[in-house]
This record gives structure tokens, sequence and C-alpha cells, in this order.
């Protein structure tokens, strides 16, 4: 009897362990930038894949470099599905709320970056850009005046 209530100890602890590492998540953050792919993919577990370009940096020939970072959102979150689809049609900036997760596991998508809240920002390309002031009309200059 001694025995079997310390395997269902042992199972116990060892299914709780899997448990957390499956939906357990190391960190979390934001990420702000421009959604540029989005997939359904998988061969039995399908996840959303995708990609989001963040700002960059300019290089001395006046060239940007953009950085690019792969995300997976799961399929049951609709709702973010929907948003990143809406900014893709659009091209609006978005903040994707993430977790890491310990392993990149089959069920949970081919990344350990794991999306779960999406907010579509406005973009002040579109509105036109923010605080902007009309110039102000030019004077003439007495050339009598200056040395």
């Amino acid at each position: 009897m001694r025995k079997w209530v310390i395997f269902a100890v042992f199972l116990a602890i060892v299914f709780g362990i899997l448990y957390y590492l499956t939906f357990g998540y190391y960190s979390e953050g934001k990420r702000g930038g421009f959604v540029v792919k989005m997939s359904n993919r998988g061969y039995m577990f399908k996840t959303y894949e995708g990609e989001l370009r963040t700002g960059g940096f300019y290089e001395g020939d006046g060239t940007m470099n953009s950085s690019e970072w792969i995300f997976s959102v799961s399929g049951k979150n609709k709702d973010a599905i929907t948003k990143l689809e809406e900014a893709i049609k659009t091209g609006r900036r978005v903040s994707l709320t993430y977790e890491e997760k310990f392993f990149t596991l089959p069920w949970n998508g081919d990344t350990k970056y794991f999306v779960t809240n999406v907010e579509v920002l406005d973009s002040p390309l579109q509105n036109g850009l923010p605080n902007a002031r009309p110039l102000p009309e030019p004077t003439e200059i007495d050339t009598n005046q200056v040395n």
C-alpha cells in the first residue's frame, strides 16, 4: 500500500511540473511595430505564426535596418487574430502583449513567444502629423540695416 502512495505522489509531482512547463511562462512583455506576415501553420496543431517589423537604426549611408520578431498566436484567440489581420490590411501599427514560454512545444507554436493580446494603434501618418503647425509667412528683409 505504501508503494502506491509514493508512486501517486511521484506522478502528481511529475504531472505538476509538466503542466507548469506547458502552460506557464518564463517572462511577459510588450512589443510594438508593424505586422508584415500571418500564416496558419502546423500538421496536427494549427497555430498562427506572424512576423512583426519593429523600428530600426539608421546606418551611415542613410538606409534603415529594421529588426523582425517572429511570434505565435493560438488558434483559439480569435480576437487577437482578427486584430492582427486588420492591422495587416490597414498597415497600422500594433502593440503586442506576449508570454515567453520555457520551451518550444508543438501545440504552442513554432516560437517561444506567444501573443496573448493585440492593441491596434493609430499611425501618425494616417491622421496627419501630430502637432504639425503651418510655416510662418515669409517677411521682407531690409538689406540696408544688415552689415
